[in-house]
This record gives C-alpha cells, structure tokens and sequence, in this order.
C-alpha cells in the first residue's frame, strides 16, 4: 500500500521544514510550498491525500486557495494553520469547506491525531483514482487501461487528474483553464481542445466504455456511462 502524501502550505520556512521532517518519519511523503501560487501550482499536479494549509500566505491568502481547491475538488481534506484564534476566523474557514483547524503554536502530536482522523474520513484515500476499467496512481503517475498501460505528458496526466477529481460534473473551458493551467493562463482557450483531444487518443480511442465526453455548446466530463 502506496504512503499518504501530504501537501504541506506554510510560509515560515523554519515551521514547514519541521513539518515535513516529521510527517516524513511517520511514514509519508510530503511536499512543500512556501506561498499560495506555488501551492495552488502543486495541488493541481497531482492528487493529494491531505493539504496542510496556512491562513496568512504571501501570493494567495490561505482561504482563498481554500476556495479554489474547494471549487473544483470537495474530497481532499484541508487542515487549517493558522496564528488567528478567533472564532470567526475558523467559522470562515470551516465554511468553506475546511475539515479542521488548528492553532499555532501546536503540539505535533495532536496535529498527526487530527491527520490520521480527517485520512480515515477520506473516501477518495481509501479507493483511489478510478472509473470503469481506468485507474491512475498519482504517486508514480502511472495510468493503466485495463492490462495496458498509457504514458501521458505531464499536462496530459494533470488534465486527467482534474476530470478524475471531478467526475460526473461538466466543466467547462473555463473551469478547466483555471484547474489545470491556473487562473493566471492568459493563452488561447483553444489549448483546452487540443488537450483533450490528446487525453482521448490515449484513453479512449481503443477503449472500452467512452470515459471522456463533449457537451455541445458547455464543456467536458469524464464519466463511466454505466
């Protein structure tokens, strides 16, 4: 069974490089980012078991990459970071769709209690990235359909991803710019298209049920027709 890996988003460089020390000795893979942008940068690459997410980031405050992670993917469990006590401050966040908050200074064990509880109520931890016949491990990027397997470039696997994440919805050109490209994409929306036209000849086009469908006029959705 593959580690949990933990995406850990934190501006004190002295706090995240313990954190990551020690969630590294307990047994999980961590990655680090300093600054909501480069956060954002790292959720959309992959799937991530738990997000640990400072409030008070340079770049993009903490709820507002709560937000954008909460826009498209409901499943991930957010921690909370944050200096701020106030109780409307963790009201703000819980509405939006944190699992749980926690208050600096912290003591390690009780945050590694509150991992392993929001990681036991993760459904998407437990199952893994799959539909029908396809399943993608996001750890080592490797996708198979069926037996076979498929090699994707590393936007084609974080166009994957982001359908994955959000099965069942139709998103739009928009919504997948955003997802995978980041809002800051300022290029034809053409490339959308071109994408998933790539993503299809790889998934699809010799497969078994069609995963990958075209809402005229709307967007895409990746969904077993089953």
């Amino acid at each position: 069974m593959s580690k949990p890996n933990i995406l850990v988003i934190e501006d004190e460089k002295k706090i995240a490089r313990v954190l990551e020390l020690e969630l590294t000795y307990e047994g999980y893979q961590v990655a680090k980012a300093h600054d909501g942008l480069d956060g954002m940068q790292l959720f959309r690459e992959q799937k991530w078991d738990l997000v640990l997410l400072d409030v008070m980031l340079p770049g993009l405050s903490g709820t507002d990459v709560l937000r954008r992670i909460r826009s498209g993917d409901e499943q991930t469990p957010v921690i909370m970071l944050t200096a701020k006590d106030a109780v409307e401050d963790k009201v703000t966040g819980l509405d939006l769709g944190a699992n749980d908050y926690v208050t600096k200074p912290f003591e390690f064990e009780e945050l590694l209690a509150r991992i392993r509880v929001a990681l036991r109520t993760n459904p998407e931890q437990k199952e893994g990235m799959k539909v029908a016949n396809l399943h993608v491990n996001t750890g080592t990027h490797e996708v198979h359909r069926g037996d076979d397997s498929i090699e994707l470039t590393a936007k084609e696997f974080s166009l994957l991803v982001y359908l994955l994440k959000n099965k069942r919805q139709v998103l739009n050109r928009d919504q997948l710019l955003d997802g995978v490209w980041g809002y800051d994409y300022y290029g034809d929306t053409n490339i959308v298209d071109v994408y998933v036209r790539y993503l299809r000849n790889k998934i699809d086009k010799h497969y078994e049920p069609k995963l990958i469908h075209t809402v005229r006029g709307v967007g895409y959705v990746l969904k077993d027709p089953q």
